[in-house]
């Protein structure tokens, strides 16, 4: 077997191709060509279950189907590319590709600020290519790292991206690999990083053949979206290597400088080398020999701070992991919402909690769970956790998708982003959420098969059906239903969508300017609770500044004694002034605190102040 073929078809050049499938369960492979002469070439049984052979007169172009004991045909499980989608053919590529920016070697991940997008609803094209036209755009606000969405090739050529069921294969609808590298390449010259989220807990339900090879999936265990994967039975040694050799080809082919793991909670492993343990190392060598920054970043609602403890003390070694405890307390505070898990949810010393240690909820009794929940993070470094104001899933998984633009004020909008960019963490932002759009994001899918159609519907029903009210969600089939997530960029230019705007650009800005905020570290501050008066005042330092953060949850305006070092202090930024379309209530350009400063604060108000040097 070539030590250059990984799994799938691989162009060795001379107008050969090297044929690698994991088919245990199969006597015979053959390898389908269609084009540009249809004939079929068996494969050799090699070891451990796999086929292989090298095919004459195989270019890039070539599509193929796999025939398995001489009936049935299907595609490559590690496809690169379908270009007729997922019951289609499998193509031969060639992954050689000019990168403009050869020399990239990534970002420190303590420098991210993340921007999440869905590629089919960001432009009204959705494709790759179209992304490239807001880069310039988003560098300017202050971006410094774009999150795409899963891209592995799904069911027709809409969907959220979880349904996928050809890890190796980019979405072609999209624009494919080459789309992909183009949109990479083009990041890269703008010294914009790239996190791509891969979905490895489950495939989707239609085009899903994986079955018919081998043992990838097992019935020992459950996940709310399909079978799930087989990391630690039999032959799981393999199923292990064909998602671990998906992520490197991420890293390599692609040059994708982080990887978000979805919903770690669902990938079940009881061997012991945990499979995201396996994967992080295997990344992380892989970015040594690469001389790149690289990063495995794990989205969990475990708040299991096992995912990000190093190796040596028992942890998987990963690089950080997304806190929904951040957003639920958030967004309760916000919204006023204590249904599901925001029962658990509700007041100021959540938050407080969350900026302090990152997890809310670490051993104590959850009620919307009705058990204990979590593990301690007070050990944990900030830069190992992401935080949110909205994402795709906490907007998405609403009943009609609606964002926070639709649920709290213009105040209220100005408080989450300075929550989340001001906070010691890694921030991300929801595409759109910068300058207030206004289009929902409602889940939304494409199957072709009628009687799956009619099982996600009835699903998504079932799903809401605790809210007991006449509404329902909006039909996933349904191409309005995607049309109505499109964003519309022109808002950013109009009325209060521009001050916004304005308004996270100036934050991400300060993040970066006051040294205090840049490094990120909960050791270096202190975090005060002041419940009666529905306020969070959180004060950071470092070596030459010292910066105070006073966060007002309250609905009147109200005079509060903020707890403040004695100093004079500087205002910074207040949300309510004028130039930012607020009530109007001006504050001092300099407060002197004598331990404590009376500041009236507006509703939903949000004041930074930093301490002046002595004359």
């Amino acid at each position: 077997m070539n030590s250059e073929c990984g799994l799938g078809a691989t162009y060795l050049g001379g107008g050969i191709s090297g044929f690698l499938v994991w088919a245990p369960l199969i006597n015979q492979v053959e390898v389908h060509i269609l084009s540009p002469e249809e004939r079929i070439v068996p494969l050799e049984k090699v070891s451990r279950g796999y086929h292989y052979g090298e095919v004459l007169e195989v270019r890039p172009g070539t599509r193929y189907f796999y025939r398995l004991d001489g009936n049935t045909e299907r595609p490559d499980p590690a496809s690169k590319f379908q270009p007729e989608g997922v019951h289609g053919p499998s193509q031969v590529i060639d992954p050689h590709f000019v990168w403009e920016e050869p020399h990239w070697s990534g970002i420190l991940f303590s420098h991210y600020v993340l921007y999440e997008l869905h590629v089919g609803t960001f432009t009204a094209q959705g494709t790759f290519d179209a992304i490239v036209h807001y880069l310039d755009e988003l560098k300017d606000l202050g971006i410094t790292s774009i999150e795409i969405m899963p891209v592995a090739q799904f069911p027709g050529d809409r969907n959220w991206g979880y349904d996928g069921v050809y890890p190796f294969a980019v979405q072609n609808s999209y624009g494919g690999p080459d789309g992909l590298k183009r949109l990479i390449d083009a990041c890269h010259q703008r010294s914009l990083a790239v996190m791509l989220d891969v979905v490895y807990n489950h495939l989707g339900p239609e085009g899903n053949y994986l079955q018919d090879f081998g043992p990838y999936f097992t019935d020992r265990y459950r996940t709310p979206w399909g079978s799930a994967i087989n990391f630690d039975g039999p032959d799981s040694d393999e199923v292990r290597r064909f998602f671990i050799e998906n992520a490197l080809s991420w890293v390599t082919e692609f040059r994708v400088d982080a990887l978000r793991l979805d919903a770690g909670h669902g990938i079940f492993d009881f061997s012991a080398l945990h499979f995201l343990q396996e994967l992080g190392a295997a990344v992380h060598e892989q970015a040594e020999r690469l001389n790149r920054r690289i990063y495995v970043i794990a989205e969990s609602d475990l708040n299991d701070a096992r995912l990000v403890r190093s190796q040596e003390l028992g942890g998987y070694g990963l690089d950080a992991q997304w806190n929904d405890d951040f957003h639920h307390a958030l967004h309760s505070l916000l919204t006023g919402e204590r249904t599901g898990y925001y029962e658990d949810f509700g007041c100021i010393q959540d938050l407080a909690k969350a900026f302090a240690e990152g997890f809310v909820y670490s051993g104590g009794y959850s009620s919307a769970r009705r058990r204990r929940h979590g593990n301690t993070s007070k050990d944990l470094a900030a830069r190992q956790f992401v935080v949110f104001a909205q994402n795709h899933d906490q907007v998405g998984n609403r009943l009609k998708g609606d964002r926070l633009s639709a649920l709290v004020s213009f105040e209220g909008l100005k408080l989450a982003a300075a929550l989340v960019l001001l906070s010691p963490f890694i921030p991300l932002l929801f595409m759109g959420e910068e300058y207030g759009e206004s289009a929902p994001f409602p889940y939304f899918v494409s199957h072709s098969d009628p009687d799956l159609r009619e099982a996600v519907c009835r699903g998504r029903r079932e799903e809401f059906a605790y809210l007991q009210g006449s509404d329902e969600p909006p039909d996933p089939q349904e191409e309005a239903t995607r049309q109505s997530a499109s964003l519309d960029h022109s808002l950013r230019h109009q009325g209060n969508h521009r001050i916004l705007y304005e308004w996270y650009k100036e934050l991400i800005k300060l993040r970066s300017e006051i040294r205090a905020c840049a490094g990120l570290s909960k050791d270096r501050m202190e975090v005060v609770c002041l419940e009666k008066e529905s306020t969070l005042v959180v004060r950071r330092w470092g070596r030459e500044e010292q910066v105070a953060a006073i966060f007002h949850f309250g609905d009147n305006a109200m005079s509060i004694n903020v707890p403040l070092p004695h100093g004079r202090w500087l205002k910074r930024l207040a949300s309510g002034e004028n130039r930012w379309h607020g009530p109007g209530h001006d504050l001092p350009t300099i407060f002197y605190s004598d331990g404590k400063v009376p500041v009236t604060l507006t509703k939903h108000a949000f004041l930074i102040v930093s301490l002046q040097p002595e004359d």
